[in-house]
C-alpha cells in the first residue's frame, strides 16, 4: 500500500504479522534459541514430574506384588531407600524445572523487548520518511499512539502471553503423547472435548481481536484529539473551546470504555468456556478410568498417574484460553503497527542515486504539472529558471501554487509530469536526504523543538562547531538576544519555542537556515505577523543570508520584494506575469493592482538586496 492511501481496517492476519516481525526475530536468534532450549527443558521436566509419584504409589500400595518399578536399579533398592530416592528426585525435578522456567521467561522477555524496541525505532524512522500526502491524511495523535501505546501493549503482551502461550501449547502436546502411551483408550476419552474447546477458542478469540482493535482505534482518536487540543491550547482557551474538545474526547473515551468492557466480558466468557470443557473432560476420563479399574483392566496407580498428567494438561489448556484472549489483543495492536510498516513511501529514490553537488549555478523548473487530488491541478505547465546570486519572488493570491512549487523543490512531493533540474541534471538523480541538505528553509510557520537554542540552530546537522552556530546566530541578528538569556546558547526554550517571542523564533529559524550553508534558500513569508522593529531585524538577517545563493521568497507583502531580480505572479498554478518590479508596474497588470492595494503608511523594507 502506498502512503497516498490511508491504511484500511481489514485484518492482516497472524501469518502476515509474524512474517513482518521475522527479520527482527532472526537478528536475535541466539537469544531466542537459548530461551527455546530452556523452554523444552522445562516442558521435558514437567512431563517427567509425575513418574516418581507412580513409583511411590506402587511401593505404598504393593500393586506390583514384588515392588517392581520396571526400572532395573530401583528394583535392587530397599523399599525405604527407593521411596526416599523418588521423593528426592521429585524435588530435584521441580527445582530444575523452576530454573529452566526462569531462564525461559527472562530470555523470551529480553528478546521480545529488544525486538519491539527495534520495531519502534524503525517505525518512527519509517513514519518520518512517508510523504506529506500520507501525513496530510493521518492524525498525528493516532500515529503517536501506535508508536507508543500500541508498541508498549505489544511489548508487554508478547512477554506475558504470546511466548508463554507457545510453552503451554507444547506442554499440552507433550502430555497428550505420554497419555496416549500410558493408556490410549483413556487418552482418547479425555481428548474428546478438545475439538469443541478449540472451536470455541477460535470463535471467541476472533471477537476479542475485533473488539481490541476497535478499542485501540478509539485510543488513537483520543490521542489525536489530545494532541490537537494541547498543541494549540492558547487558541482553545482564547476561543473558549474547551467544552468542544471535552465532548469530542469524552465521546471517544466512552466508546473505548464500552469496547474495553466488551473485551473483558469476552475474555471471561473464554475462560468460563474453558473451565466447562476441562471439567467435562475430567469427569468423563475419571468415569471411564474407574470402570477400567473395576474391570481389572487398569491399575489404580496408573489411573492416578494418568490423572496427574491430565491435571498437567488442563492447566496449560486453561492458560491457552487465557493467553489466547491476550494474544488476540496483541494481534490487534500488531496489525496497526504492520499497517504503517507496510505503507510504502510514494517518493521513490533511484537505486543509482548519488550525493547532490554542494555548488549549484542554475536551477530550472520544466513544464511542471501537479495536483494534490486527481482532476485538480495546483501547478499547470510551470516553467522558470533561477541562477546563483539572484532572488526570485513568488507572489499571488492564496492557493495560487507558491508553496506547492517550493514543496516540489524540496521533494516533499513529486510532480505528476515535468521535472526540476540543477545544472541540467534532474534532481531525481540525487538521494533525497542529500538533496534536501542543499536547501535552507525559513518556513512561514516557525517550528522550534523542545531543547536548547544551540540544538535548534544546529537541528538536522551533525558535528556543527560552536563557531558556526554563533556565526549563524550573528548572521540572523539573533546573537544579541541569545546572550541576554540566562544560559545563553544552552537556554531551554520549551516545546515549540513557546518561551520566545515571534520575532525571536523567526530569527532562530533564519539562523538554522544559515548554519546549513546550502546553495538554495527558501523564505516563506519571512516577515508575516511581525512588528516594525522585528521586521527590520528580519530584513537585515535575510539580506545577509541571501548572498551567493539561489534564493526564493514567497511573500504577500509586495514591499518586501521590490528589489528581487525576478518577480513571478502566480494565479491558479500558472504564471500570470513575470518580470522585475518596475516592468510589472509598467505593464499595469495583476501585480500592479496588488501593489497599489498595498500602498499606504506601512514601513517599507527591502528584504533582498539586488
Amino acid at each position: 500500500m502506498s502512503d497516498s492511501q490511508a491504511p484500511n481496517s481489514a485484518h492482516i492476519g497472524t501469518r502476515a504479522v509474524f512474517k513482518r516481525f521475522w527479520p527482527y526475530m532472526r537478528r536475535r536468534w541466539a537469544l531466542i534459541s537459548g530461551s527455546g532450549a530452556a523452554m523444552f527443558l522445562e516442558i521435558g521436566l514437567r512431563l517427567l514430574e509425575p513418574w516418581p509419584l507412580k513409583f511411590i504409589f506402587d511401593a505404598a500400595l504393593h500393586e506390583t506384588g514384588t515392588n517392581s518399578t520396571g526400572v532395573g536399579f530401583l528394583d535392587k533398592l530397599a523399599p525405604g531407600t527407593m521411596l526416599t530416592l523418588c521423593a528426592v528426585a521429585l524435588v530435584v525435578i521441580v527445582a530444575a524445572r523452576a530454573g529452566a522456567s526462569y531462564l525461559r521467561r527472562v530470555g523470551f522477555a529480553l528478546a521480545g523487548n529488544i525486538v519491539l524496541t527495534e520495531v519502534r525505532a524503525d517505525l518512527f524512522a519509517h513514519i518520518q520518511r512517508l510523504s506529506l500526502t500520507f501525513h496530510s491524511k493521518r492524525r498525528t495523535g493516532d500515529l503517536a499512539t501506535r508508536l507508543t501505546s500500541d508498541i508498549g501493549r505489544l511489548q508487554e503482551i508478547v512477554s506475558t502471553a504470546v511466548l508463554p502461550l507457545i510453552a503451554h501449547i507444547l506442554t499440552v502436546l507433550g502430555v497428550a503423547i505420554i497419555m496416549l502411551i500410558i493408556e490410549w483408550r483413556l487418552a482418547l476419552v479425555a481428548f474428546a472435548v478438545l475439538p469443541l474447546f478449540w472451536l470455541s477458542t477460535q470463535r471467541i478469540g476472533k471477537k476479542i481481536r475485533n473488539t481490541a482493535r476497535k478499542e485501540r482505534e478509539r485510543h488513537g482518536e483520543m490521542g489525536a484529539i489530545a494532541t490537537e487540543a494541547l498543541g494549540s491550547i492558547s487558541v482553545v482557551q482564547s476561543l473558549g473551546g474547551e467544552d468542544t474538545h471535552n465532548k469530542r474526547f469524552g465521546a471517544r473515551n466512552l466508546s473505548s470504555l464500552k469496547e474495553g468492557v466488551k473485551g473483558k466480558r469476552l475474555a471471561a466468557q473464554l475462560l468460563g468456556t474453558a473451565d466447562i470443557f476441562i471439567a467435562l473432560g475430567t469427569a468423563i476420563m475419571l468415569w471411564y478410568g474407574a470402570r477400567l479399574v473395576m474391570q481389572g483392566e487398569l491399575q489404580v496407580t496408573t489411573l492416578l498417574v494418568f490423572f496427574f498428567y491430565h491435571k498437567n494438561m488442563t492447566r496449560p489448556i486453561r492458560n491457552v484460553a487465557k493467553y489466547s484472549g491476550r494474544t488476540a489483543k496483541a494481534l490487534a495492536s500488531a496489525e496497526r503497527i504492520v499497517e504503517l510498516l507496510d505503507t510504502a513511501p510514494t517518493l521513490k529514490e533511484s537505486p543509482n542515486a548519488v550525493e547532490a553537488p554542494r555548488t549549484i549555478e542554475r536551477l530550472a523548473f520544466e513544464h511542471l504539472r501537479f495536483g494534490y487530488e486527481p482532476g485538480t491541478l495546483a501547478l499547470d505547465d510551470f516553467t522558470l529558471e533561477a541562477k546563483v546570486g539572484t532572488v526570485t519572488a513568488l507572489v499571488g493570491p492564496s492557493g495560487a501554487g507558491k508553496s506547492t512549487l517550493m514543496n516540489l523543490l524540496l521533494r516533499l512531493y513529486d510532480p505528476d509530469s515535468g521535472r526540476i533540474t540543477i545544472d541540467s541534471r534532474d534532481i531525481h538523480d540525487f538521494t533525497i536526504n542529500s538533496w534536501r541538505r542543499r536547501i535552507a528553509v525559513v518556513p512561514q510557520e516557525t517550528t522550534l523543538f523542545a531543547g536548547t537554542i544551540r540544538e535548534n540552530i544546529s537541528f538536522g546537522q551533525s558535528d556543527i562547531s560552536e563557531e558556526r552556530v554563533v556565526e549563524a546566530a550573528k548572521l540572523a541578528c539573533a546573537d544579541e538576544f541569545i546572550m541576554r538569556m540566562p544560559e545563553g546558547y544552552d537556554t531551554l526554550i520549551g516545546e515549540r519555542g513557546n518561551t520566545l517571542s515571534e520575532g525571536q523564533r523567526q530569527r532562530l529559524a533564519i539562523a538554522r537556515a544559515a548554519v546549513r550553508e546550502a546553495p538554495i534558500l527558501i523564505l516563506d513569508e519571512p516577515t508575516a505577523s511581525l512588528d516594525n522593529e522585528n521586521t527590520e531585524l528580519i530584513c537585515r538577517a535575510i539580506r545577509n543570508l541571501a548572498r551567493n545563493r539561489i534564493c526564493f521568497v514567497i511573500s504577500h507583502d509586495l514591499r518586501t520584494i521590490i528589489d528581487a531580480d525576478q518577480i513571478v505572479c502566480l494565479n491558479r498554478g500558472r504564471i500570470a506575469e513575470h518580470g522585475s518590479h518596475d516592468s510589472l508596474l509598467a505593464r499595469d497588470g495583476e501585480y500592479a493592482k496588488l501593489y497599489r492595494l498595498q500602498t499606504g503608511d506601512r514601513q517599507e523594507c527591502e528584504v533582498v538586496d539586488a
